[in-house]
């Protein structure tokens, strides 16, 4: 059965969006910060990053104390739950959320990614800031970009041969393929390391990078191969990098997926580029905790160096302040949030699967 339609725009063409200035945002800036919205919290960072770490250890003992029998594959779940949660404060570092200083972020970002994870911060982090800077631009965000999955028409009928077909199925294809994101971000990592680009200008930050990629598969190797057989650790692995990369491409497939896609000409301020890209996700604690805050994306678009545990008492500042000011702010529940990305998904290989039938 094809996903249901969701009432969501691909591109805005409306001229009363286009041309506005930047002074929308600052008033509401200037609330954020008033309310000390924008201050560090390096207790809750430094409490929660403990918890995860015996998490991750106490599973890692686990393993061990379990030993080589098929029992011990029903850790690959907590293990890629508290893998994910890594994720999220690498994603925290990189934004300077969390220290002070550019130096210690990106120590945790070091150590979050590419000791714990296998994942560049470096590769990761430039890649992301891409998309904070033009979320949803077809010509800037490489989230957007032609790849696997592609996410307006214009690029779908460019698609040859086996990509024609994944863009004429990819609504049903896209969860199943998130069981291969864990280990697409840690090939994209190696290769940036191996590459030649960048080694002369960052040859000492390339070197730690690369080094703290060995120690984390030596390491997770070892981990595997000392607490069962070799076939059972490649199931083992297999489980877990699959469960990973399902919950990590869950939490961001609702973000922007089925939102405002910008023409190139438009000259939007940042808190229509931010707000009018970017959907919430309604819950409470639980949610919150699972989604790693992000669940409330248009505010750490708009304020992207703002604690995690603040971007919820923001959300009723900026909602708000986007209704005093006439702009759409988009929020719904989990499931249909889903519904909504994977209907712009499936209309985007409409014409294709109409083109197959004639």
């Amino acid at each position: 059965m094809s996903p249901s339609p969701a009432p969501t725009i691909q591109r805005s063409t409306d001229p009363g969006t286009a041309g506005h200035s930047e002074a929308e945002f600052p008033p509401l800036l200037r609330q954020i910060k008033g309310q000390g919205l924008l201050e560090r919290r390096r207790g809750w960072y430094a409490a929660g990053m403990t918890v995860n770490a015996l998490a991750l250890a106490a599973v890692a003992a686990g393993m061990l104390v379990t030993g080589d029998t098929w029992w011990t594959l029903l850790l690959a779940v907590p293990l890629a739950l508290f893998s994910t949660r890594t994720a999220f404060y690498g994603h925290d570092a990189g934004h300077a959320q969390i220290a002070r200083t550019r130096r210690r972020n990106r120590l945790l970002g070091l150590v979050h990614g590419n000791l714990l994870l296998g994942m560049s911060s470096a590769w990761w982090n430039d890649k992301h800031n891409r998309h904070h800077a033009n979320p949803n631009h077809l010509d800037k965000d490489p989230d957007v970009g032609v790849g696997v999955m592609v996410w307006a028409e214009h690029q779908a009928e460019k698609r040859v041969g086996f990509g024609r077909w994944l863009t004429r199925h990819q609504a049903r294809l896209f969860f199943p393929l998130l069981l291969l994101e864990g280990i697409a971000l840690k090939v994209a990592s190696v290769r940036m390391v191996l590459s030649a680009a960048g080694w002369e200008r960052q040859g000492r930050a390339r070197t730690a990078e690369a080094l703290l990629l060995a120690a984390h598969f030596l390491g997770y190797a070892a981990l595997l191969l000392t607490a069962m057989s070799p076939g059972k650790a490649v199931v083992f692995a297999l489980i877990h990098q699959a469960l990973f990369g399902l919950h990590l491409g869950s939490v961001f497939a609702p973000n922007h997926k089925g939102m405002e896609m910008p023409d190139p000409d438009e000259r939007w301020g940042h808190l229509r580029r931010q707000v009018l890209t970017s959907r919430n996700v309604r819950g409470g604690p639980v949610t919150d905790w699972l989604m790693g805050g992000l669940n409330y994306q248009i505010e750490h678009h708009l304020f992207p160096s703002m604690p995690r545990p603040h971007l919820r008492l923001a959300r009723p500042l900026v909602r708000h302040y986007c209704r005093e000011i006439g702009v759409s702010y988009a929020e719904t529940g989990l499931l249909d949030s889903y519904r909504q990305a994977l209907g712009h998904m499936h209309r985007v290989g409409a014409p294709l699967r109409a083109a197959k039938r004639r």
